[in-house]
C-alpha cells in the first residue's frame, strides 16, 4: 500500500473505494488495515460500507482482523441510525443461530448487546 493509494482513498466520498481496495488487496503483505479502517470510518456516513467491510473481514479471518472488525462494528452501530445495515451483522458475526444464544451474547459481548438492543427495540429483525 502506497501513500498515493491512501491519498486517493482519502477522497473517497462514501466508503465504496476503500471497501473495494480492501477486497482487491486482502492478500497483500503491505495492506495497512488499520489506516484503511480509519479511512472507512471517516468517510462512510451511513454505515453501509463499514458493515460490509466488517462482514467481509470476518468471513476472511475473524481472528486476524478482530481489532479492525471491532472498530468497524462500533462505528456501524453509531452511524446506522435507521438500522438498515447493522441487522446483517448479527448472523454474519455471531452465526445464524445467534437468536438461540442471544441471552448469553447480550451478557458477554457489548457490540452484540448494542446491536440487539437497537434492532429489536425498533421492532425490526
Amino acid at each position: 500500500m502506497t501513500e498515493d493509494d491512501m491519498k486517493r482513498l482519502s477522497k473517497d466520498t462514501d466508503g465504496l473505494l476503500t471497501y473495494e481496495y480492501i477486497a482487491n488487496h486482502i492478500g497483500d503483505e503491505n495492506l495497512d488495515i488499520s489506516r484503511l479502517t480509519d479511512n472507512m470510518i471517516k468517510v462512510d456516513l451511513t454505515g453501509q460500507f463499514v458493515v460490509s467491510a466488517a462482514r467481509y473481514l470476518a468471513a476472511i479471518d475473524p481472528h486476524g482482523f478482530s481489532g479492525a472488525i471491532d472498530r468497524l462494528v462500533k462505528a456501524a452501530i453509531d452511524k446506522d441510525r435507521e438500522h438498515r445495515y447493522i441487522p446483517d451483522l448479527l448472523p454474519s458475526l455471531w452465526g445464524v443461530d445467534y437468536e438461540t444464544r442471544a441471552e448469553e451474547l447480550i451478557r458477554t459481548d457489548d457490540n452484540f448487546r448494542r446491536i440487539h438492543k437497537r434492532v429489536f427495540a425498533s421492532g425490526k429483525i
